[in-house]
């Protein structure tokens, strides 16, 4: 049964803010590697791993699916999706690492591969190699694949 979470606070990103920031983490990674391969741990990651494939020029993309939101309540992590090998070589992607539950999963699925995030909170933090931004742990982030769309 999931948890309800309660948070403060609510900040939406906004799809210019994705691209940005996920610009800005490629800016990060351009000297390291070398990447063979990069997976977007699914769903949210889908959007940051594209963006930094194409800066990377890494081809070879992947998939992870991991699920532990359903809306706003966070239960278990389920794994929907796996991957094998020792990581070497691989760029794990994810939006945001919350609680650091689903990057525990990925860092035994995958113990060599670069986990790297968008958005980080305290409690996942010593998790991830790389991030953009921390965010306060009681604050929610509406990704702008989760916000309502507007019509124009």
């Amino acid at each position: 049964m999931n948890k309800p979470s309660t948070f403060r606070e609510t900040r939406p990103v906004s799809w210019q803010d994705v691209h940005r920031d996920s610009l800005a983490l490629a800016g990060k990674l351009a000297t390291e590697g070398p990447w063979h391969t990069i997976a977007a741990i699914t769903r949210g990651g889908m959007t940051p791993a594209q963006i930094l494939a194409i800066e990377l020029g890494i081809r070879h993309v992947e998939t992870i699916g991991i699920a532990s939101y359903e809306g706003r309540d966070q239960g278990p992590p389920r794994i929907l999706k796996a991957c094998e090998g020792s990581g070497e070589g691989w760029l794990v992607v994810d939006d945001i690492v919350d609680t650091g539950a689903t990057a525990e999963i990925v860092r035994t699925m995958l113990p060599e591969a670069c986990l790297v995030a968008i958005y980080v909170k305290p409690d996942g933090e010593p998790l991830v190699d790389h991030y953009v931004t921390e965010i306060p742990q009681d604050v929610w982030i509406e990704f702008p694949w989760n916000q309502p769309a507007t019509k124009g």
